[in-house]
């Protein structure tokens, strides 16, 4: 309405002037048209090329909101509730305990590994043991070495002196009980070494292998108890003790961080509007749950694809005739000055309008006079939408409590 107004001012009301006036035809009712029928048409035309031009340069979108994060609250494996720390609505802290899963498999796993670390410990207190019988037969063994060969050593001396009372055989069966006795004291010293290295490499390995179990153990018990990772407010926990929770298909509900309310809007825009939406662009957002409230923004990003573009690979070729419904361009909108989302409900719905300014294009002195004049004009017209978003928020109250649905 506001646009026609302005464009039969310049059309309509000349044209009557001229014909009523000037020409002095009698124009009534019925010959509105036959009579004002260029001044009509100029208008319907110069209306269209006007509304055009002010959603093109100066666009608007119904769909922007004030988008919060939201966190599932997830246990990290599949098991059934034992305990319930927490009600339905409570505010938690970050670190605070949830609720907590069934754990006797893990309590089980993790007193399995305090018992291996112990027969670890028990095993290097044998080995030890075995290393000290290793030594005596070492010890042992070397002075049976050392005895038989002072004895072949005395018969030989004998033998050489061409004594009689030593025989070869006898000098061969100490010569074999030697080379016996000194296989014995290395099969003891072998023993010996093979026990001091199952002390030093292979039971400390293995104790290290039993302590990483038992710490493998001890963080998957502490899995079993779900802490809140953020603080903020929890929504839709509706868990009960013996439910079972799984982390793919049924979380136990929904936890909302806090931070004061959001701090931007996100809108979405019609595609046409891509080569106009620039950051840096002054904004303005009227909001349900700040009705009568112009809200100044400013546009800090414009995101450079469009989400129904995306393409998943799958079993079978996809048609792009297929994305029948058209996506939007998403924008990210701060407040121009602080605290001015604040008392902003998390969620609600936003109308959001955007301006073009050529304000730093008119300082250029080499302008021409039709651009400079059309810069100018499209600059004008923002006045136009900026009007037409304070009815609507005039209206909402009405719209939403006097004429919506109940």
């Amino acid at each position: 309405m506001l646009e026609i107004t302005l464009c039969s001012l310049l059309t309509i009301l000349p044209d009557y002037l001229i014909r009523r006036f000037l020409q002095g035809r009698k124009i009534t009712f019925f010959s509105v048209w036959y009579e004002l029928r260029w001044g009509i048409t100029g208008c319907l035309i110069l209306t269209v090329l006007l509304i055009t031009t002010i959603f093109y340069f100066h666009p608007s979108t119904t769909s922007a909101t004030s988008v919060f994060r939201t966190i599932p609250v997830l246990p990290e494996s599949v098991g059934r509730v034992s305990e319930i720390f927490v009600n339905v609505r409570d505010e938690v802290k970050e670190g605070q305990p949830i609720f907590k899963l069934d754990s006797t498999e893990q309590q089980a796993a993790l007193e399995l590994a305090r018992r291996r670390i112990a027969e670890v410990d028990a095993q290097i207190v044998m080995a030890r043991a075995e290393i000290a019988v290793a030594a005596g037969q070492v010890q042992l063994a070397e002075n049976s070495r050392k005895q038989i060969a002072d004895e072949l050593d005395t018969k030989q001396q004998l033998f050489d002196r061409n004594s009689g009372t030593v025989s070869p055989r006898e000098l061969e069966r100490l010569q074999t009980a030697l080379t016996g006795a000194e296989g014995q004291l290395a099969s003891a010293l072998a023993t010996q070494n093979a026990s001091e290295i199952r002390v030093s490499t292979l039971l400390p390995a293995e104790k290290a292998s039993a302590e990483a179990n038992l710490k493998q153990a001890e963080v998957e018990l502490a899995k079993m108890t779900v802490y809140a990772g953020v603080s903020g407010n929890l929504a839709q926990f509706i868990l009960q003790v013996g439910d079972v929770v799984n982390p793919m298909m049924r979380p136990a509900g929904i936890l909302i961080p806090g931070g004061g309310g959001p701090r931007r809007l996100q809108a979405g825009f019609n595609q046409i509007e891509a080569g106009v939406l620039k950051p840096g662009m002054a904004a303005e957002a009227t909001c349900v749950a700040k009705p009568l409230e112009i809200i100044p923004l400013v546009v800090v990003g414009v995101q450079d694809y469009i989400a129904s573009g995306q393409l998943r690979a799958g079993e079978q070729l996809v048609d792009v005739a297929a994305i029948a419904r058209p996506g939007t361009l998403l924008v990210t909108l701060e407040p121009l000055f602080a605290g001015g989302l604040d008392g902003m409900t998390p969620g609600s719905n936003c109308i959001v309008n955007a301006y073009t300014s050529f304000h730093e294009e008119l300082k250029n002195e080499d302008l021409g006079t039709f651009k400079r004049f059309g810069l100018h004009a499209v600059d004008a017209v923002a006045l136009v939408h900026a009007m037409i978003l304070r009815v609507q928020a005039l209206f909402i109250p009405v719209k939403t409590l006097v004429l919506g649905s109940h």
